[in-house]
């Protein structure tokens, strides 16, 4: 039988930096297990590849909700990584840490330690900041967060039609203030994406104490009297089983995680029990308090050739944006998943911006579907804090079967009104005149809509759709519901920790990844100074 010390199962934005932290003390043996395979397709490494590998076949999970009864019975895809790098190697590459008020909430909820003060250094030790280091960003960690190479004049419009509307500018949403608006960074260097496993793991392979095994998709976790002693996985057609002598860590994102420790036995007894699954220990919330970031797509026909519309649909423009990304490492193939942004507060009773916006100078109607033929761009509208809960259950005890997702989207009246308030707001910006002399007219949804709120909640209820970030199916805390405690332990199991988004008490006010490489560093020196 094959062993190790630790073994970490996912090599995705917390699992990656996990292991590569974890590997520097020689003295301790890591195995990372991967569902997915090596990252050699070239789109994971382009920026704008996520296009081409979000829904990619093998490369994403590609899940679906089931039936959202508040999108009108649709259920809405929901693709992860499931690659060397997770859902880092197939995000839309946006640096965002969240709020220091969603962190200080967190130790309100009884996370001891997990303060925004708790957390900015870890924040600091990942970041190797193009700017260079100051009282909020670190300049010699593995992750390279940078500024966009090719800006534009639609992105540059989107930000003075905020200020026209009275919003601060924000040069750094990871500084002092979220509000206002500015450009996003990315986690790109040198032009190409990086990613977790490119940032923390494939540089540490050559360690002899640190091991990648891909395509290794986990069935169960093995549990002998209370404490994981291993794992069982499978590589094609073989399945093998993995000894640890100190400890396992579940990083394989907020579905898989709570699906690992399910097909293992440990979750709600009666739903493990109608699953045929043997009760290891009962632990009613794994699954439970699923969080993700709604989003709504506002799109406009633009007046003028200056969106990516028009270049992607000719040979030429495709020709010369390989070109430009070639000899310069800039152009349309450099973005990001979001140029410039706007943090705004949309409702009375919010102290900090509770709305995202993310300005796209192209439209389309999916990815999978291409651009428009037409001149269009996008402006994206996301809740920050949505009070709707969701959950993840076990389709039936086969670990090949995909979970059943509950996102339970809109089922807050806080959630609806945020929604329809983010989208008026988008209206108003779209009405100035810094970004109105571009727009032709709103293609979705119709000039009708914009100030009928009854209208607007059905085009959020008929066209909204995740924004990937679903969080908190493995609760942190310190009460007796929690999954997992402060220090990420499976609450009454030994050798089990659990570091990814699942950990999360509450979403985090913006994406995710940086939130989750913060928590894998945590994770490594909690179990570093337990070693």
């Amino acid at each position: 039988m094959d062993e190790t010390d630790v073994v970490v199962v996912g090599s995705g934005s917390a699992g990656s930096a996990l292991a590569g932290r974890l590997s520097e003390d020689p003295r301790i043996r890591v195995t990372v297990l991967e569902a997915g395979s090596k990252d050699t397709n070239p789109w994971l490494h382009v920026p704008i590849g996520y296009a081409k590998t979000m829904y990619h076949p093998t490369i994403s999970w590609n899940y679906q909700t089931e039936a959202e009864a508040e999108l009108h019975g649709r259920s809405v895809p929901w693709p992860r990584g499931r690659v060397l790098g997770g859902s880092s190697a197939i995000n839309g590459l946006i640096y965002i840490r969240g709020q220091a008020a969603d962190y200080d909430h967190w130790r309100q909820l009884g996370c001891t330690g997990w303060a925004y003060e708790d957390c900015l250094p870890y924040f600091k030790r990942s970041q190797n900041q193009e700017r260079g280091g100051n009282e909020f960003h670190g300049a010699d960690g593995p992750l390279t967060t940078s500024d966009l190479r090719d800006k534009g004049v639609l992105p540059q419009a989107f930000i003075d039609a905020a200020l026209e509307l009275g919003f601060p500018r924000n040069d750094d949403f990871n500084g002092a203030d979220q509000e206002g608006a500015g450009w996003y960074q990315v986690t790109v260097r040198n032009g190409f994406r990086c990613s977790a496993a490119t940032a923390y793991l494939k540089p540490n392979l050559k360690r002899p104490n640190l091991r990648l095994i891909t395509d290794a998709q986990v069935q169960r976790l093995v549990i002998e009297g209370g404490r994981v002693t291993g794992v069982v996985y499978r590589v094609g057609n073989e399945e093998r089983t993995i000894k640890v002598t100190r400890e396992v860590v579940l990083s394989a994102g907020a579905i898989n995680s709570p699906q690992v420790m399910m097909l293992s036995g440990l979750g709600p007894a009666q739903h493990l029990a109608e699953m045929g699954i043997a009760v290891q220990r009962d632990i009613p919330q794994v699954g439970q308090n699923l969080q993700d970031h709604l989003q709504a797509r506002l799109m406009y026909r633009a007046n003028q050739n200056v969106t990516i519309n028009e270049r992607v649909n000719s040979w030429l423009g495709m020709a010369k944006m390989g070109i430009e990304f070639a000899l310069t490492r800039g152009g349309p193939l450099s973005f990001a998943a979001g140029t410039s942004g706007l943090f705004a507060r949309v409702l009375p009773q919010s102290a900090t911006p509770d709305v995202q916006f993310h300005f796209i100078p192209w439209s389309a109607d999916s990815v999978k579907e291409g651009l428009h033929k037409f001149p269009g761009f996008t402006i994206s509208v996301c809740q920050l804090r949505p009070e709707s809960r969701g959950e993840i259950r076990l389709a039936s005890p086969d670990p090949m079967a995909k979970p059943h997702i509950h996102a339970r989207y809109l089922t807050s009246e806080t959630d609806k009104q945020c929604m329809v308030e983010g989208v008026k707001l988008a209206h108003r910006l779209a009405e100035t005149k810094a970004l109105g002399r571009f727009i032709a007219e709103p293609y979705a949804p119709p000039p009708n809509a914009a100030r009928d709120e009854a209208a607007l909640l059905e085009f959020v209820r008929r066209n909204s759709g995740t924004i990937y970030h679903p969080t908190s199916t493995c609760r942190m805390g310190e009460d007796a519901g929690a999954v997992v405690d402060t220090e990420l332990r499976v609450n009454g199991v030994g050798g089990l920790r659990v570091a990814d988004a699942s950990i999360m008490p509450t979403v985090v006010s913006g994406n995710t990844n940086a939130g989750c490489i913060m928590i894998g560093e945590r994770c490594a020196d909690f179990i570093k100074r337990a070693a």
